[in-house]
């Protein structure tokens, strides 16, 4: 495994477990693609195959069979004989756009180096990765772009990014600064990406590549409920166990394009990076600019294999700090049991039914502090509301604390409401165009964290925040996207740079509050899952998936998510009938299961409960907590799609292939049902297995070839059922 150079043939070679990524220098210095696929041991072919294309242009005159058009290129650009789309544009002082890149350079070394003020994926052991570096040039203007590829040698995972360099004497604009490019000699895909809406985020869409441009995006300042950052081209007949897969996953929280585009000769184009709508980027002399990491997944045997090498890569080389291999504590969240209305009182009550039945973390959201008995006040004075809770934060999580609990916080520092006393104070520290109306969203407007003092502001409220209270979990919440996006503090020809700036000015803030308090465990929400991306996984090692908590919308959306998400990661609570999103009523059975698939939590009112009720909780915590290290750390195999039927299932196995559990969901009742097995996956063929609470037993091979037999004689919609297996030895 590692990065190969030919000097001969000057053909680089990067492997990893199971895959070879091939890139060549040919002619004059030009950096072309040449495999990405299945693991080769040589690659033994010396030169591309070329052909006379009449309508592409030709960069030497002396040879019509040359042409950038129908190139498979590493970086391309635009305006000299390529029509496709561009990885990037620049624009210079005379309005021209016109550049020439060419192979100056390359490094190799063991390791993986950091991006300067960006997430991203990293190593702790150098011998983990290896990582190339391959400076091109435009000498005529003195641009040098260097593009890094890093190899992770246990995972067929590689990573790209590029740093942008203006070693001219004149400055330029970057219109276009795209992360990656690579070219496919073919178009036989489908393409599939993870789209939505609030409350119903990370939903499949897998349809044939055709000719033109598909794209996805995000233009509203986050990467969106709307379109996750993740693409991926399958082959037709790639299912979860088997197929080709190519997938590519941006690490970024804020605008991006994905694209694919099937040119004239039935060739593919994959992009990925920031959006260039209303971006451009002033690079003086000297100065530089870094994109974002994209990261490039492999997989030989279908989608399952592509997300568990998503899984395994987030989980050890992207998240961080002390939670990272923790297992995640039960959580009570009040929100929707209480909304805005509540006191220390009621919330004390509600906290001793918690610690009665199990629960290990108390959260307290949204309403605390300053005058906010609504949405419309007080965002930006992070000073708690005596009136609601008159011992104060420090008093009140003590007090949550003599129960067993651990205490919780809801915050959203990025927000301001017009009605505070910061607005008050500082109206120029939003986002904000002169002379034209601020829009509104939920009430709020978004701080401009481009300018370092309102950075530095969001800093000190955090920290003493923070350290006013025994506070071990925050919450941290974004519910709103960007309207008028302007900064009072940047000149005219830098203004299209205030979005980008914003999420630099981010992850600053959360770098500094993440290292400040490495024992409080933070979880990313942005009205649920509106910036589920590797960006804040990279900061908070769990987001709340989505602020629809009916179990039957989120078995899709959970289903979507674990294609690039770890488990892990995936907060997923238990609410109240009917569904305060949806309106739908099931059983706690169901609830609970779902729930279980992911982070459980409760959050719902357990003062108004039967006995019944929270008989049946303490049972479902109990039973996680049995279970919960295979949950959050164990192997994820997707059994059923809920996007494809009427029944959804999935299971996780240890890595020793001991021990599994099984989740299968009926989702609405039928007539003259047919008998039904579940086929398993992940499990070992030669090992015997035994269902825990029964006397049965099975082999692996039975299992996953045969399958377990659902119930048939169970009536009414929403069922679940739930299988632990064992080995028996």
């Amino acid at each position: 495994m590692g990065i190969f150079y030919d000097k001969e043939l000057n053909l680089f070679h990067l492997k990893g477990k199971d895959t070879s990524y091939v890139m060549q220098i040919i002619r004059d210095g030009y950096l072309a693609h040449r495999y990405w696929g299945k693991l080769v041991n040589e690659f033994s072919e010396e030169s591309i195959t070329y052909m006379y294309r009449p309508f592409s242009p030709n960069p030497d005159k002396t040879d019509r069979k040359f042409s950038l058009d129908t190139l498979p290129q590493e970086y391309p650009q635009y305006g000299n004989s390529d029509f496709r789309m561009p990885a990037y544009q620049v624009q210079l002082q005379d309005g021209s756009t016109i550049s020439d890149l060419r192979y100056h350079s390359h490094l190799i070394m063991k390791g993986k180096p950091q991006l300067q003020g960006l997430p991203a994926t990293y190593v702790d052991e150098a011998e983990d990765a290896e990582t190339l570096v391959i400076t091109l040039e435009d000498k005529h203007i003195g641009l040098k772009v260097k593009l890094t590829y890093t190899v992770f040698h246990q995972l067929n995972v590689f990573t790209r990014s590029t740093l942008f360099i203006n070693e001219g004497k004149k400055s330029f604009k970057l219109l276009r600064a795209l992360s990656m490019s690579i070219d496919y000699s073919d178009c036989e895909f489908d393409l599939l990406h993870l789209y939505g809406a609030h409350a119903k985020e990370r939903f499949l869409s897998r349809h044939p590549l055709k000719p033109g441009i598909q794209a996805i995006g995000s233009v509203r300042g986050t990467s969106s409920h709307q379109h996750n950052p993740f693409l991926a081209l399958v082959r037709k007949e790639a299912n979860e166990l088997s197929g080709e897969v190519f997938a590519f996953h941006l690490v970024y929280s804020g605008n991006f394009l994905a694209a694919a585009e099937v040119d004239q000769f039935q060739t593919t184009r994959v992009t990925m990076g920031i959006h260039p709508f209303d971006f451009t980027w002033l690079l003086h002399p000297k100065e530089t600019f870094q994109t974002p990491e994209t990261v490039l997944v492999y997989s030989s045997e279908g989608l399952g294999a592509m997300s568990r090498t998503f899984h395994q890569l987030y989980l050890k080389y992207l998240m961080r700090g002390k939670y990272k291999d923790r297992i995640r504590p039960i959580v009570f969240n009040n929100w929707e049991a209480t909304y805005f209305r509540f006191n220390s009182q009621r919330l004390w009550k509600l906290a001793k039914v918690a610690s009665e039945i199990g629960i290990e973390l108390f959260v307290l959201d949204d309403g605390w502090f300053g005058k906010r008995n609504n949405a419309k006040t007080s965002l930006g004075d992070w000073v708690v509301n005596m009136e609601k809770i008159p011992e104060g934060l420090d008093g009140f999580a003590r007090k949550i604390g003599s129960l067993g609990l651990q205490f919780g916080l809801w915050v959203e520092p990025e927000m301001v409401s017009v009605d505070s006393e910061l607005y008050r104070q500082h109206s120029d520290w939003v986002l904000h165009v002169p002379n034209r109306p601020r829009t509104e969203s939920r009430n709020q407007l978004i701080l401009d964290l481009s300018r370092r003092d309102v950075q530095d502001e969001i800093i000190n409220q955090m920290t003493k925040l923070f350290n006013s209270a025994p506070i071990s979990y925050v919450k941290w919440d974004m519910n709103r996207h960007m309207t008028e996006i302007g900064s009072a503090c940047l000149p005219p020809e830098r203004q299209r740079e205030t979005a980008h700036r914003y999420m630099l000015g981010l992850y600053r803030v959360l770098s500094v509050l993440t290292n400040r308090f490495p024992d409080i465990l933070f979880e990313n929400c942005s009205g649920g899952g509106g910036r589920f991306d590797p960006g804040m996984l990279y900061y908070m090692p769990q987001t709340w998936t989505s602020d629809n908590t009916d179990a039957i919308s989120r078995l899709k959306i959970q289903y979507g998510t674990s294609f690039v998400y770890p488990i892990i990661s995936i907060g997923s609570h238990v609410s109240n009938v009917p569904n305060h999103q949806v309106g739908r009523i099931t059983s706690l059975d169901i609830r609970g299961a779902v729930a279980m698939s992911g982070n459980l939590g409760y959050e719902l009112d357990l003062t108004k409960l039967s006995k019944t009720e929270i008989d049946t909780i303490k049972e479902q915590i109990g039973k996680y907590k049995w279970i919960r290290r295979l949950i959050q750390f164990g192997e994820f195999y997707r059994l059923l799609s809920p996007f494809e039927g009427n029944e959804a299932a999935w299971l996780f196995v240890n890595q020793e292939k001991t021990e599994a559990i099984v989740f299968y969901f009926y989702i609405l009742a039928e007539p003259a049902a047919p008998i039904k097995f579940l086929k398993l996956c992940g499990l070992s063929r030669r090992k015997q297995y035994q269902i825990v609470g029964s006397s049965k037993r099975y082999g692996g091979d039975e299992l996953m070839n045969i399958g377990l037999a659902i119930p048939a004689d169970v009536k009414g919609d929403f069922q679940s059922f739930t299988w632990y297996l064992r080995e028996v030895t």
